[in-house]
């Protein structure tokens, strides 16, 4: 019998892989084999000398100190590729939200008062502050491709846009999956300064850590829009700021609220809801529960 400790609600739908007559599966477990999470962050937490591996449920490992558990022979699992529908889609929605001001509208709706008629007043008068742009036509930069970033990229050429691409470390098999209307671009510098939208797909590392520095917003077209669904690190937040002030970003769309985006008015924050559906929460529990039954029973990594 295995036992896993789970930090996080996992859902069971996507723990079939973990046979009860294996695997005891809770919050608390007495010498545990396996750590199981989604977004608690192990750092500074003792791990039991019984660990013999950890699976996150999602793709960024950036909540767990997997150098510290590489040098005790402890792998860590991750779910690459399982939540990239749910990203596309909420990336998607970013380019609406921000291409259409469908945020200040909603604020300005929902602070609508008096009768229909008041109301119907109020709509005519105000409704030219919230005119948008298509996306039809649109240049969008892709930073990264991976599973997200890819799949981005071809919705984009389903929705009509002009879409180049960089990643210096495209994978094959992400390159046949590409729409061969995506145009790889031959550096980011050159991406930035032709896309009217960039969406950021990349992992959170040491080349990464804030990419979009105030040298890079500076390369942007003027009024241009940012879009980060990857982690609140790959940004100069103070640079962001300073571009969403000085007008430089029309607006910023992100899924990482912190006290001085929140209270930026150009900005659309959304509470984290990358993977957040039910479908993807799933998907990547049993992706990581077959990874770990895989190692324990077999030793396969």
């Amino acid at each position: 019998m295995f036992n896993i400790v789970t930090y996080d609600n996992i859902p069971a739908d996507g723990l079939k892989w973990l046979s009860r007559e294996k695997y005891a599966i809770a919050p608390e477990c007495p010498h545990p084999d396996a750590i199981l999470l989604r977004s608690f962050d192990l750092h500074g937490v003792p791990i039991p000398e019984t660990v013999l591996a950890v699976g996150r449920a999602g793709s960024g490992v950036n909540n767990i100190p997997v150098e510290d558990y590489s040098k005790r022979g402890i792998p860590v699992f991750n779910t690459p590729g399982a939540n990239a529908n749910a990203v596309k889609e909420l990336t998607i929605a970013g380019l609406l939200l921000a291409s259409r001001n469908l945020a200040a509208a909603l604020d300005f709706t929902s602070a609508l008062d008096g009768d229909d008629a008041a109301i119907q007043q109020q709509v005519e008068n105000e409704k030219k502050r919230f005119a948008g742009v298509e996306l039809a036509g649109k240049k969008l930069g892709v930073v990264g491709l991976g599973a997200i970033g890819v799949q981005v990229a071809n919705s984009a050429i389903d929705l009509g846009m002009q879409v180049q691409a960089y990643d210096p470390s495209l994978s094959v098999k992400r390159a046949w999956q590409l729409s061969p209307s995506v145009i790889s671009a031959a550096s980011i510098e050159y991406l930035l300064s032709w896309a009217d939208f960039i969406t950021l797909h990349i992992p959170l590392n040491d080349q990464t850590r804030r990419l979009m520095d105030g040298s890079h917003l500076a390369l942007m077209k003027q009024g241009a829009i940012l879009i980060n669904f990857s982690r609140a690190e790959v940004v100069d937040e103070a640079a962001v700021c300073a571009a969403l002030d000085s007008g430089k970003l029309q607006a910023y769309v992100t899924d990482f609220p912190t006290r001085a985006i929140v209270d930026q008015p150009r900005a659309i924050v959304l509470p984290h809801l990358g993977a957040s559906t039910a479908e993807a929460e799933v998907h990547c529990a049993g992706m990581v529960a077959e990874s770990l039954v895989d190692f324990l029973e077999n030793g396969e990594i």
